[in-house]
């Protein structure tokens, strides 16, 4: 067995690196500009790794600069980073679970076709079903705005509707319009529709099917969720705590600033700045000029960033179960209990050591990021940070140096983006799949901490 077989996480990182690479050859065609032109080697790289990534950060107007083959082709770029990063992060997650040998588990596959075929079967099928129902659904209401209220008659109407639809649900922030979606800030027919759209995606397929299947069975009147599992719980309980969190923080902070919120009326404030607040989760759009925030705010945009949103979605960062579970970890040491329990379970020490180390290997390679794009760049440390966040996260949110900075640093942003993308993911497979038992123990020790 080769390899890659007997580690399905390394064949994430193959299958992404080839379509980026694909993506980059195709976007470098002359017939892929709108000026009919090359493009540069480092500028199609940068667009197709933020595009396959769900990214959203540029280095070129993604309407003025592409054709509409370029575009497609970006989309296409989207469709395939969504759907196949939900897909295969729901596959491996079913791996984990099983709690099975590897080996086993491809032979059962490949040869029986019985359960487990079955299982990922209805995986991939249920992905496929939900992305494309979530973006039809949000795509004929964009349409029907962008045809109704700013006159983008016939094909035009409905090439906007689509493409920001699978922009929103995958969580990739590429739009059509050079100022993202700050004209349509107080348009709640727009602004609405891409914020169910990108928190749908956001979630996770897991955690989508498991509630949208509890909602389908007949159950009382009032009763609670008991059956859901505690991966869900986890995630839904922490995502909306964070948006309860970081929505009246931004407000609070902007809610006065002339060149943020601080010309709109009350409604629309609210509406913006709730936008901003569930945006960084990581979708990318921006109705404000980033740019022109407070730097507190830029400071809750980074770690909301950071932190993400579910896992087998279309968001990055480190997502919501790793930085709650964090949270229950602290939470059982300062207490002085022996073992960390969450929602009526305890939790297994192997899955704290997973969380610890995704957390602090991406706290890792932001630092280092960030450390390298300020020796290149000489630029702020506030917009230097903000910039590394989100290109590891995968967010797109940029204070508008992206097309300033020089082409070492658009290698270091298109690393990290990568990174980014697919570290959590394979990372915590590869540390769930290689636990094994230890055969003797060292005796104890206990040096000084603190």
């Amino acid at each position: 067995m080769s390899p890659s077989s007997r580690h399905p996480a390394r064949l994430v990182v193959f299958g992404f690196g080839a379509v980026a690479v694909i993506g980059t050859a195709l976007l470098m065609l002359p017939v892929a500009t709108e000026s009919r032109t090359s493009t540069g080697v480092v500028t199609a790289l940068f667009t197709a790794v933020s595009a396959v990534c769900v990214t959203g950060l540029v280095v070129v107007d993604t309407e003025s600069h592409w054709s509409t083959f370029g575009e497609l082709l970006i989309l296409g770029l989207i469709q395939i980073g969504g759907l196949g990063i939900m897909t295969l992060a729901s596959l491996l997650g079913l791996l984990v679970a099983r709690r099975m040998g590897l080996r086993m588990q491809l032979i059962a596959q490949s040869e029986t076709k019985t359960l487990r075929l079955g299982e990922s079967r209805r995986v991939v099928v249920g992905v496929i079903r939900m992305s494309l129902l979530v973006e039809a659904l949000v795509a004929v209401v964009l349409t029907i705005r962008f045809m109704t209220g700013y006159d983008e008659t016939g094909w035009r109407g409905v090439y906007l509707g689509v493409f920001h639809a699978i922009s929103a649900y995958n969580n990739a922030g590429f739009a059509l319009y050079e100022d993202s979606l700050i004209g349509f800030a107080t348009d709640p027919w727009i602004i609405v529709p891409i914020t169910v759209a990108f928190i749908i995606g956001g979630l996770g397929f897991p955690v989508v099917f498991e509630v949208r299947r509890s909602l389908r069975r007949r159950m009382p009147a009032g009763s609670p969720p008991h059956r859901w599992s505690v991966h869900t719980k986890i995630t839904l309980i922490t995502y909306f705590l964070l948006a309860a969190v970081g929505i009246p923080a931004i407000i609070a902070f902007e809610w006065t600033n002339p060149a943020t919120l601080g010309p709109f009326n009350t409604a629309h404030k609210l509406l913006v700045g709730g936008f901003h607040g569930l945006s960084p989760r990581t979708a990318g759009f921006n109705s404000l000029d980033v740019g022109a925030m407070n730097s507190s705010t830029l400071l809750i945009n980074d770690i909301l960033m950071f932190i993400g949103g579910g896992s087998a979605g279309t968001a990055g960062g480190i997502k919501v179960t790793t930085f709650a579970l964090l949270a229950f970890v602290i939470m059982a040491e300062v207490r002085g209990e022996p073992t960390v329990h969450v929602l009526g379970r305890r939790l297994a020490a192997p899955v704290q050591r997973q969380a610890v180390t995704v957390a602090l290997l991406s706290v890792g390679a932001v630092v280092f990021g960030t450390v390298t794009l300020l020796s290149i760049t000489g630029m702020d440390l506030d917009v230097v940070l903000f910039e590394v966040v989100s290109a590891f996260a995968t967010v797109g949110l940029s204070t508008g140096i992206t097309a300033g900075i020089p082409d070492p640093g658009l290698i270091v942003l298109t690393v990290l983006m990568f990174i980014g993308r697919l570290g959590p993911i394979t990372l915590a497979t590869a540390l769930a799949l290689r636990e094994r038992g230890r055969r003797y123990e060292l005796p104890e020790e206990r040096p000084i901490v603190g």
